[in-house]
């Protein structure tokens, strides 16, 4: 990756943190201070696995899941191997098998992904840089101009022969019956079909464009969050001294990552890479890095707690749960979403002038979505569809 960008900052000898009595660290209150003050605008998250473990998924790396024994029998070299090109290319039933577990609608997003899709409704999020392929941030309701799946996700796929594009909802019957997915066109189905693969970043394969083009987002970034990741893997572990100088960046973490060496200095003007807590620079603006160890959720209910955004939080969640609850339609013929309780407040307007006609198509309405909500678990099941393109057909085609 390219050296870090070189950045201005407003007066070196400005503080990061103002309020900060000399000599004692930074913590999630002084973070959430910056943000009630209104001088954070651009927030830009680093994600990694760890905020997905209270959701359930299984670590496929461990022998005391289930899923480890059941992917035992494809004889691995290594447990990472399932997610190696070249091993995908020769024995793909081993992803697959592990594709049936992780696949988006088994697991529901965490308390750290709805806190994502509250800084978007604040306006105060720039951009989430994710490790992961669960889609659980998209799920949560992050928009997809916010959202850059360093590690792509199982929201696409595409044939890696003739690159025809498919969606999640194409592919899923067979990825939850544990089949290989093939290539639906005549011209892949030689003697070895084509493969058809999530579009999800394999070893040995590049970085989805996105990746590169976002990168300067972190020019921008007056406050960087890094959650549940080891800041092992490159490119994506070199972000965080993308920030400007000034920039506070908080991590939340089971461990201490990406922390700068307490042997660590400045040579010749360079910039040294990693965090520094301890201030081992002895930054003029002082310490700009905090760290929180523990859960995820637990720290961002804390930082959650100083910003007095509980309420705000719990509602947010509460709304999610309720449209998967099916307590919110599903739009169906093009109409608009209708939700039991707007029916059953709608004719209320009667009285203030509305017409008999319009109560008795309220009536209706609300006897349809009742009967809709009744149906098991609330939603309308949709019959398997064979495999479809969803984006564009090849010139192969």
């Amino acid at each position: 990756m390219e050296s870090s960008p070189t950045t201005a900052t407003s007066g070196t000898s400005s503080r990061t943190f103002p309020d900060l009595a000399p000599g004692k660290k930074p913590g999630l209150k002084d973070v959430a201070q910056l943000i009630k003050q209104g001088k954070v605008k651009n927030v830009i998250v680093m994600a990694g696995a760890g905020i997905s473990t209270a959701a359930g998924i299984p670590d496929f790396r461990s022998p005391e899941t289930g899923l480890y024994a059941n992917l035992e029998k494809y004889d691995l070299p290594y447990p990472e191997a399932i997610f190696d090109i070249d091993y995908f290319l020769e024995k793909p039933q081993a992803f697959y098998t592990l594709a049936k577990e992780l696949y988006p609608g088994n697991f529901r997003p965490t308390t750290t992904h709805h806190f994502f899709r509250l800084l978007q409704d604040k306006g105060l999020l720039k951009a989430i840089f994710t490790q992961n392929i669960d889609t659980l941030e998209r799920i949560a309701g992050v928009e997809d101009d916010k959202l850059i799946e360093a590690h792509g996700s199982f929201e696409s796929a595409q044939c890696l022969a003739c690159k025809k594009a498919y969606s999640k909802e194409a592919i899923k019957p067979q990825i939850e019956k544990g089949e290989v997915v093939y290539c639906s066109l005549k011209s892949c189905q030689g003697d070895k079909k084509a493969l058809v693969k999530p579009n999800i970043v394999f070893f040995g394969e590049g970085l989805p464009k996105q990746f590169f083009d976002r990168i300067g987002d972190f020019t921008s970034c007056d406050l960087l969050i890094v959650l549940g990741t080891s800041l092992s893997v490159q490119p994506f572990a070199s972000l965080i001294n993308r920030v400007p100088s000034q920039t506070p960046r908080l991590l939340i973490n089971l461990e201490c990552v990406g922390e700068l060496s307490p042997h660590s200095s400045q040579f010749l003007g360079s910039r040294p890479d990693g965090f520094d807590f301890e201030d081992v620079l002895g930054r003029k603006g002082g310490v700009k890095d905090v760290r929180w160890l523990g859960e995820s959720d637990e720290g961002v209910l804390g930082l959650v707690t100083e910003l007095g955004w509980q309420r705000e939080l719990e509602e947010l969640r509460e709304k999610w749960e309720m449209r998967e609850e099916g307590k919110t339609t599903e739009k169906e013929d093009g109409d608009v979403e209708t939700t039991v309780e707007e029916v059953r407040e709608a004719p209320m307007v009667r009285r203030e002038g509305g017409s008999k006609e319009d109560i008795e198509q309220l009536t209706e309405r609300l006897e349809k979505v009742e009967v809709d909500c009744s149906r098991e678990g609330g939603t309308k099941e949709e019959e398997p569809n064979d495999l479809t393109t969803v984006e564009r057909e090849t010139t192969a085609e």
